[in-house]
């Protein structure tokens, strides 16, 4: 805090008393006094005219089915998402379709969306971690917020914001933390805003799938690989249940959860989590290590199941390789592997187990990575010590591996054309955004590389209504390069699609090159 000058000085003199009292512009702003007021964010969005966050729902477009479908995700992790909605066809539609064929066959490729990866406040998992899931809450209902709205800023240093973002017909939670914990609130708030708007999560989903593994008497297990949030909430056995009751299933469905610690973390890039240009371990690193607890602990007595990759940067340790010491992972195929060999020996030192015929990837980063889950698994059905098959009675020959989006596709898709939604005008202009913390908030607690600390981003409290973070155009500023390279080699098609919204709205000098970024 800088200390009173006479150039930061206010004087009040009160009639009938000799006080002067000086006020700091600064300690004002260290307060919150000029970034924020207390409440409930849906009731600002709703009711405060003066707030950012405010729209007038009166105003919101009546005919709607050439508005985009929004979908938010706590990172790139929902770009995956995206791209299965847009692959999306109708039994017997065909796998050529021309785009203007799309509506006929019934697809959504005729359709437009907005993207909103919430990177700034990634990864959702951990505010459950932190024991303060109301804030995950009030991020989840900003989000919507973004989507309902009409304004964005161009950088986290813009004063001015633009309002030329198109409004949605739809709504997507592309993320399973967030449906676990916002969904209901966010159909409540819709409710109290007068706003009859469809939202689809992606947990229904999810728990539909796995279940498509069982005959009405045949039994098993269920692999749920999620947010250590998504985890906690419980929200997947509990729709698993209630799914399987609806379906008249009768046999026994045994469920098992795996907080996929590190995985989302390590796919979006997140320092606490990965540091490609690392090559010793470091200090903040928030990953499973040899010296963890619980969850987080790297067994050394079980080296081999894990089969780790200890070249190139991928695991962090000191020591020799063959004898590592405070081992920190630095992949995300240890990541993985990490976590499936954390899952089989739970699954193995469980009486009566039943053998595991479906595997839900219930976080949208990690269909990016499908096929390392399924390599992965059959590796360790193959896996031997002493001669003896270790898991083999633990996973089913048969496993499948259900990506909750394909099925999230099906209902949305249905959604729309039930409701007269459908996009007819054979027009798609999609948006991509993201947030970034916003630096003309002084009370904002950053690192170096300009993310939030792990301290601020937990430890904020619910209810402060201010602009934490700035939504922004999808760039080359905003997003790191590892990250586009990446998604322009597995989803070229979403890909296209951003470079097009960047050039084509001209919101940024960055992704306009879509060859030179993909030969990068």
């Amino acid at each position: 805090m800088s200390r009173l000058t006479s150039k930061n000085r206010k004087y009040f003199r009160f009639p009938g008393r000799n006080i002067i009292l000086f006020i700091s512009v600064n300690l004002l702003i260290f307060l919150g006094i000029s970034c924020g007021t207390t409440g409930d964010i849906r009731d600002t969005i709703i009711y405060d005219k003066s707030s950012y966050y405010y729209i007038d729902f009166k105003e919101y477009p009546s005919e709607r089915s050439g508005l985009p479908i929004g979908i938010f995700d706590s990172g790139t992790g929902g770009l995956a998402v995206l791209n299965d909605l847009l692959g999306y066809e109708l039994p017997g539609g065909g796998s050529e379709l021309a785009v203007s064929d799309s509506i006929a066959n019934g697809g959504l490729r005729d359709e437009s969306f907005i993207f909103l990866a919430d990177l700034a406040n990634m990864p959702y998992g951990s505010y459950a971690l932190e024991n303060n899931s109301d804030l995950l809450v009030e991020h989840v209902i900003k989000n919507v917020q973004f989507l309902l709205g009409n304004k964005y800023y161009q950088s986290g240093t813009t004063s001015d914001f633009s309002t030329d973002k198109s409004q949605v017909k739809a709504i997507v939670i592309a993320c399973n933390t967030a449906t676990a914990y916002g969904l209901d609130t966010v159909r409540r708030f819709l409710q109290q805003a007068g706003l009859d708007i469809g939202v689809i999560g992606v947990i229904d989903a999810g728990a539909q799938g796995a279940l498509g593994a069982f005959s009405p008497d045949g039994n098993g297990s269920i692999a749920v690989l999620a947010t250590d949030g998504t985890v906690k909430s419980g929200a997947y056995p509990l729709t698993i249940n209630t799914v399987k009751t609806k379906l008249r299933l009768r046999g026994n469905v045994q469920i098992f959860q795996q907080a996929g610690i590190g995985i989302a973390e390590a796919v979006d890039e997140n320092i606490d989590f990965i540091d490609r240009s690392a090559s010793v371990p470091r200090s903040g690193y928030k990953g499973p290590s040899d010296t963890g607890s619980g969850e987080l602990k790297i067994d050394l007595s079980i080296p081999d199941r894990y089969s780790f990759d200890m070249a190139n940067g991928a695991m962090l340790f000191e020591g020799e390789m063959g004898v590592p010491a405070n081992m920190q992972i630095n992949s995300v195929e240890n990541y993985i592997s990490f976590h499936l060999v954390s899952l089989m020996e739970k699954m193995r030192n469980t009486e009566g187990v039943e053998p595991l015929k479906s595997v839900v990837l219930a976080c949208t980063h990690y269909p990016f990575f499908e096929e390392t889950f399924r390599e992965t698994l059959m590796r360790l059905r193959d896996y031997k010590e002493e001669g003896e098959y270790l898991y083999r009675s633990l996973i089913s020959e048969d496993l499948i591996i259900v990506n909750p989006a394909l099925i999230v596709a099906d209902q949305l898709y249905h959604m729309l054309d039930g409701n007269n939604l459908l996009n007819k005008t054979g027009e798609a202009t999609s948006e991509f955004y993201i947030s970034v913390p916003n630096l003309t908030n002084r009370q904002i607690v950053l690192r170096e590389d300009g993310s939030f600390t792990y301290e601020y981003k937990y430890g904020r409290k619910p209810g402060d209504i201010q602009e934490y973070v700035k939504q922004v155009p999808f760039s080359r500023s905003s997003i790191p390069a590892d990250i586009l390279n990446r998604l322009s080699v597995q989803i070229p098609t979403v890909f296209d699609l951003i470079v097009r919204f960047n050039h084509d709205n001209d919101k940024t000098r960055y992704l306009n090159e879509s060859q030179r970024i993909s030969n990068q």
